[in-house]
């Protein structure tokens, strides 16, 4: 469990360490004193939740305190209804990519702890979206969950490459859920 002093507070904070001391003492910090002495200590999560309910910016914390989701997509509301299902305040940060290369490109940027891939944007596509993620070993932790037309047609292909699928349609709250609990397995959701 990472703890943080109060100077180190301050300067994620961009606030004086005395100010940081009068959130602690006035029980609006939580945290606790080291036994026999007048030093504090912040715990991570308690300082990421103070931020947050505070509204102000994570900072390098981000990183580690949100879940980042791209969204490989075209259907404007699958991407609406999982991005209520994933919102800011519930530990979650989404991006979208319309195709192949836009989700290259976001991936490399964005650095996603999960991709969630449409196969309505083309089953060739999305495939080679998800086979393309995995040849990169910047990737290989990457969870990738695949979200499969429910067309009828029986889709058959390699499914090593993904770690979950979900036939459409499908509960947008249960998906949110999933992630949460993968994605909290790998970083510290608050």
């Amino acid at each position: 469990m990472k703890v943080f002093t109060t100077g180190q507070v301050a300067k994620i904070c961009k606030v004086a360490p005395r100010t940081v001391s009068k959130w602690f003492d006035s029980g609006r910090l939580k945290g606790y004193r080291i036994p026999g002495s007048q030093d504090r200590r912040i715990p991570r999560e308690y300082l990421i939740k103070f931020l947050k309910e505070h509204g102000m910016p994570l900072g390098d914390l981000e990183d580690e305190a949100m879940a980042k989701v791209l969204i490989v997509a075209q259907d404007q509301v699958l991407i609406e209804n999982l991005k209520r299902e994933l919102p800011a305040d519930k530990s979650f940060r989404t991006q979208t990519a319309a195709s192949g290369f836009e989700a290259g490109i976001q991936a490399e940027s964005f650095h996603p702890d999960c991709i969630i891939c449409d196969f309505s944007i083309g089953h060739v596509e999305a495939l080679q979206i998800c086979q393309n993620l995995r040849r990169n070993t910047d990737f290989a932790e990457t969870i990738l969950i695949a979200l499969l037309p429910d067309d009828g047609s029986s889709i058959s292909f390699d499914r090593s490459t993904i770690n979950e699928t979900f036939k459409k349609p499908f509960d947008s709250a249960l998906l949110a859920e999933r992630l949460r609990t993968l994605i909290g397995a790998k970083k510290e959701l608050v």
